[in-house]
């Protein structure tokens, strides 16, 4: 009985350890990305502090270096507090384990010491003949056989023991290892944390200087941006009017074809057939009843709802700079951003990220949007220096549509990407594949 709750408790064991090495490989694995991306990062600011001329960017990249971080920081951290887990878990092991094998150990002389005694043919001859009948004989011949096969097991129990309680011995020692590692690097990364803030600080009184050209450079952004979101939703209700002006003539037209067909049995003295009621479209109609009037478009909006978070990213290599929703500029500035930023490589193709028709392509301040419809869903794609497709030409998943525009003062390549539903913007990150 004793043994069945040694290997119940050591499967237990096991298991929490399982989890625990899941859980620290998955650390391990985000600490690497972040320190990938720091990595990254530095190289950009060095060479944007280069020019010997502070900007916006110098500015932005350190916040982001700051932000990421102190995300490897506290990554660090749940790290080092997971190993402590694992230490405590792996010293109660070993405690554990040490107090099985004394206990084994215990039992296996008072074993070897009871054989001892009665290792002599005559003792266990006389054992067996004093027995009161034939069965009782028989149990205790059976009984010694047991005794010698038992002492096999438990010698066997003690080595594997011992084994294990090595294993976890240097298991133990290598978490120890591993956390003080973890503990000076953290240190490290305190450091160059501290380092970056005060360069914030630095970047931030040069900046103040000129704060009325950042203003201005803000002003031409933010305007840039509000005229390609004007013109986006104007394309989106372009097709809304177009959608509903279609199919209101296509109910005239059908209503039309009903009455000469009812006139016409009427004259001839026939039977009047029953024409099937069909869903009008009429000013009162919805958005969405508007744009899936014909089969095809409710078809491709099913397909594309069908794929929400699996759609593919409209570059295949990129990281977003700035997401949905509100954020604050370098001057504190309150704006709203109806899309994903998406930074990538000079020149990199810009792609639709699902089949539709291209609804509008139009030159915005010097750069492309392109608009494509699906069905009730529209994507907009911002900010390219080409475009190789055209407003009606139909596009399939991943077709490339043009090529991304490289900042010239900054030399960032980003491609603004929006999605919507209707007139309605949505965060494409619940739409997108994980990148």
């Amino acid at each position: 009985m004793r043994f069945f709750k040694a290997v119940f408790f050591l499967v237990l064991v096991f298991a929490a350890f399982s989890v625990h090495a899941q859980s620290s490989a998955e650390l391990k694995r985000q600490r690497e990305a972040l320190t990938q991306q720091l990595e990254q990062l530095n190289h950009e600011y060095q060479e944007t502090a280069n020019n010997k001329k502070t900007t916006l960017k110098q500015l932005t990249l350190l916040k982001q270096q700051i932000s990421i971080r102190e995300q490897k920081i506290s990554n660090i951290n749940s790290e080092v507090r997971n190993l402590d887990n694992q230490i405590s878990e792996s010293n109660n092991f070993v405690h554990n384990l040490q107090s099985q094998l004394d206990q084994l150990k215990k039992e296996y002389a008072a074993m070897v010491l009871f054989t001892y005694r009665n290792q002599s043919a005559y003792n266990k001859l006389m054992f067996i003949f004093a027995a009161k009948d034939f069965n009782q004989a028989y149990k205790r011949l059976k009984y010694l056989q047991q005794i010698g096969t038992y002492r096999e097991r438990q010698a066997g129990y003690i080595q594997e023991t011992q084994t294990e309680l090595h294993v976890k011995i240097n298991e133990l020692d290598k978490n120890k290892k591993e956390k003080n590692n973890l503990l000076v690097d953290q240190e490290k990364e305190k450091k160059t944390l501290g380092a970056e803030k005060n360069a914030q600080v630095q970047v931030v009184a040069d900046l103040s200087q000129h704060e009325g050209l950042l203003k201005q450079q803000q002003q031409d952004i933010q305007k840039k941006i509000a005229k390609k979101n004007k013109e986006i939703a104007a394309t989106i209700r372009r097709e809304i009017e177009e959608a509903r002006r279609k199919a209101e003539e296509e109910a005239r037209a059908a209503a039309r074809a009903a009455a000469a067909a009812a006139a016409k049995a009427k004259a001839e003295n026939k039977d009047v057939a029953v024409v099937p009621k069909v869903r009008t479209i009429t000013k009162n109609s919805s958005t969405s009843e508007v744009l899936n009037a014909t089969p095809e478009a409710a078809k491709l909006s099913s397909d594309f709802l069908d794929n929400r978070g699996a759609l593919p990213w409209p570059v295949t290599n990129g990281s977003v700079k700035q997401g949905f929703g509100i954020y604050y500029d370098e001057t504190r500035i309150k704006n709203e951003s109806l899309g994903w930023d998406i930074k990538t490589n000079p020149g990199a193709s810009v792609r639709a990220v699902f089949q539709g028709e291209v609804s509008n392509v139009k030159d915005v301040s010097g750069t492309y949007l392109v608009v494509i419809k699906h069905g009730e869903y529209f994507t907009a794609y911002s900010n390219l220096k080409s475009v190789s497709v055209r407003a009606g030409q139909k596009v399939s998943t991943k077709q490339v549509i043009g090529t991304v525009a490289t900042d010239s003062s900054t030399g960032e390549a980003i491609v603004s990407f929006s999605l919507y539903k209707g007139i309605t913007a949505v965060n494409p990150k619940i739409w997108l594949a994980p990148n």
